[in-house]
């Protein structure tokens, strides 16, 4: 059974440009991943939850910002591995400096026996609509056409 994600597109305009906050996985693995590694803020939906009320606590969780607006329901997507990515775009403003993300424990480095901790996310950013499909990990790419069309 595919594991389902709920999560948040926050976006912003500025003039006739729009753009996406986004954020960039934490932990030694993503490291020095750049283009297709980056991602909207989600999380797993547990059994019973509220895919909307979990894409928001998730937003806080991994930036520390809450967010709050009219939420439109995106068509859900489904990524490489399985894992379909349920969102909502809202529109509002976030300052990507400012983040202060959950953080994770696993071994590392590997067969160390060692614990180390690292963010979830350890950054986040705005990026208009061509660069945030650059950005975006493949299976999310839909998620910006989806708000285009939403946005005319």
């Amino acid at each position: 059974m595919a594991k389902v994600s709920a999560g948040v597109l926050l976006y912003r305009r500025s003039g006739a440009i729009i753009e996406v906050f986004l954020v960039h996985p934490g932990g030694p693995f993503w490291a020095r991943k750049d283009d297709g590694a980056w991602s909207i803020p989600k999380g797993e939906i547990e059994p019973g939850e509220e895919p909307l009320a979990r894409a928001q606590r998730e937003f806080a969780e991994e930036t520390g910002l809450a967010v709050a607006g009219e939420f439109r329901a995106l068509a859900p997507v489904r990524q490489a591995g399985g894992k379909v990515v349920h969102a909502w775009a809202v529109e509002g403003d976030a300052d990507a400096a400012a983040i202060r993300s959950n953080r994770f424990s696993m071994e590392w480095p590997p067969r160390s026996g060692r614990s180390q901790e690292f963010p979830e996310v350890d950054r986040a950013a705005w990026f208009d609509l061509k660069t945030a499909r650059q950005k975006l990990n493949p299976g999310q790419r839909a998620l910006v056409d989806a708000l285009e069309r939403l946005l005319g």
